[in-house]
């Protein structure tokens, strides 16, 4: 089973940043991502989609948030900026963020649980394979703003590429006020 790494503070509940075992030799490596016997509690094994993501430096893809899909990242090539922002009401560590350089050299692997906002800033091209534990639904998806002033996420870029949905992504206060947002669920 991958450990939980030491240098690597988790601010908030739930979030895991996982290292990897690795295996180098004279050709290279070979890293173990997923084993189905990790434990079930944190959802690695409910994972029902793989999805591949490709990004050129300075874009950007979120924030986003799930109410029922936890995310598992797993950084393949690259070195990307993730920001994540505890939106469940009721949680412990609710309106916590947290910011971090990952490079694909790490070995590291991260787990988001639902509820929590996610997003990524590519400092350089990066490729990055995430698992999902349940399939594409557009109305279990959130955006939250990038810049909310709120989450002060100190990002490296001031004017990252975007889409046009994450250009509109209302604030904290704004979900609120619409009940959007996630409830803790322990």
């Amino acid at each position: 089973m991958p450990v939980i790494l030491s240098h690597v503070a988790e601010k908030i509940h739930g979030v895991e940043f996982r290292e990897c075992k690795t295996f180098p030799d004279s050709r290279g490596s070979f890293t173990e991502v997923f084993r189905s016997e990790w434990p079930q509690d944190v959802h690695y094994g409910d994972q029902i989609q793989l999805n591949l993501s490709r990004s050129n430096k300075s874009a950007m893809r979120g924030l986003h948030f799930h109410h029922n899909q936890s995310d598992w990242w797993i950084p393949v090539s690259g070195t990307l900026q993730i920001a994540l922002a505890d939106l469940r009401t009721g949680s412990p560590t609710y309106m916590e963020t947290q910011s971090l350089e990952l490079r694909s050299s790490d070995s590291v692997c991260l787990l988001i649980p639902p509820g929590v906002a996610h997003g990524f800033l590519a400092l350089e091209d990066i490729c990055l394979i995430y698992a999902v534990n349940r399939y594409y639904d557009g109305a279990d998806e959130q955006g939250v703003a990038w810049n909310d002033s709120d989450l002060a996420i100190n990002w490296k870029i001031g004017d990252p590429v975007r889409s046009d949905r994450d250009r509109s992504n209302p604030t904290v206060r704004e979900l609120q006020g619409q009940g959007l947002l996630p409830v803790f669920k322990g």
